[in-house]
């Protein structure tokens, strides 16, 4: 006797009478199986405006709507699956029960795309608040590669987070590394950020197992370049004759007897200079990165280049202390002073930083001092500049080592 066909039909509409907050309304799915039929929310809406219910898909060729289609699409094609392999498997097929299989026998999978672009949304709108941008816009483009792997490896546009394993981990790494051609720091920030999200599933118990229970972030060290003190006297005793490699000199130099990083220097203002009872200046600033204090006595050479720039156009327009140009044209202009100086060092914004806290070190000052100078929130970051000083330490020692060998 030959099997009952089953008279099957897959149908996206519109909930118009559920509009939502933001006026879009919710897309449903509904299967129909012999005239039976089940209706399946699939989380996602649409400007009413905007969908063409003839075709049952989105109008528009922007990437929000063509995103929408695709994912219509896989819906569709997880259906039609499900419904396939029943049929093979000669199976009973109702729309409930296809219903309840496309659910997973239970709610639908979180997935890792969608969840992590839930995250980075709650990311952006605190940013500026809680989150740097630097940090925001690290989430997103770790989102970004995560979905550019998935369609490479797996075709698709996006995968339950159940699915993420150990091989799945270190096969993305392996693309980072590659495809994005990062180093290994790099790495290790993206893929922390892909813990994130794995965390905030097991703690809403979507996902059961650690992924990450086997991997180990291994960091390489950086041998953090800085400058002598007889190198920093070259810089200042030295007279430029072009304006913009000038200022970028005193900028420079500033940083190296602050220790404030670049972002910090580029928005250090009027406010953020203090006097104390005793008539001495100090900076007192919350750094950018980490909302930390800084509390930095201001020297005199430092005091003098923020005397200089006092009436500088960009410094009044902007209400800021020195005219700092972009982070990029800043450190291509260093390296023009390097050669001028003939300093071999890849000189660069941040290096001021850590020739600051080498030079307090070698100067006395202790470690918790410095630690709190450059708001450092671990003064294990600050011991690393500790090991510098006994690298720096054993050279300086090796020409007397060498007079005074037997």
């Amino acid at each position: 006797m030959a099997m009952q066909r089953n008279y099957f039909t897959v149908l996206f509409f519109l909930k118009k009478s559920k509009l939502l907050k933001n006026g879009e309304a919710p897309i449903c799915m509904r299967i129909t199986v012999n005239g039976k039929r089940a209706e399946i929310q699939i989380k996602r809406s649409i400007e009413v405006e905007k969908w063409n219910s003839g075709k049952e898909c989105a109008i528009g060729k922007d990437r929000k709507h063509m995103e929408l289609n695709h994912y219509l699409e896989t819906v569709r094609t997880k259906v039609l699956q499900i419904h396939r392999e029943l049929e093979q498997d000669g199976k009973p097929i109702t729309a409930d029960i296809l219903k309840r299989l496309y659910y997973g026998e239970g709610d639908s999978p979180k997935m890792l795309i969608e969840t992590f672009n839930e995250h980075n949304r709650q990311y952006r709108e605190l940013m500026g608040k809680d989150y740097v941008k630097g940090t925001v816009l690290r989430y997103e483009r770790t989102a970004r590669y995560l979905k550019e792997f998935i369609r490479e490896q797996f075709n698709t546009g996006d995968i339950p987070l159940k699915n993420i394993n150990y091989d799945f981990i270190t096969r993305f790494e392996h693309f980072i590394k590659v495809e994005k051609k990062c180093a290994q720091n790099a790495t290790v920030k993206y893929l922390k950020n892909l813990k994130k999200i794995t965390k905030l599933a097991l703690v809403n118990k979507w996902i059961t197992e650690d992924p990450f229970m086997e991997i180990h972030f291994k960091q390489t060290k950086c041998n953090r370049a800085f400058l002598t003190e007889e190198e920093l006297q070259t810089i200042i005793r030295k007279d430029f004759d072009i304006q913009r490699l000038a200022t970028v000199r005193d900028i420079f130099v500033f940083c190296a007897f602050t220790g404030l990083a670049f972002t910090d220097v580029q928005h250090l203002k009027p406010e953020h200079i203090t006097m104390d009872a005793n008539g001495e200046y100090w900076i007192r600033k919350a750094r950018e990165k980490t909302d930390n204090m800084c509390d930095i006595p201001l020297l005199d050479i430092p005091r003098m280049i923020m005397e200089k720039y006092k009436s500088h156009p960009d410094c009044i327009r902007k209400g800021v202390i020195l005219p700092v140009p972009s982070n990029q044209r800043m450190n291509s202009y260093l390296k023009e002073i390097a050669d001028v100086c003939g300093i071999e060092k890849p000189l660069s914004t941040h290096i001021a930083r850590h020739t600051f806290a080498t030079i307090a070190l070698a100067n006395k000052v202790s470690i918790e001092s410095i630690a709190k100078m450059l708001g450092h929130t671990d003064i294990r970051t600050t011991k690393i500049y500790a090991k510098i000083m006994d690298r720096t330490i054993s050279s300086e020692m090796q020409a007397m080592r060498q007079k005074f060998a037997i």
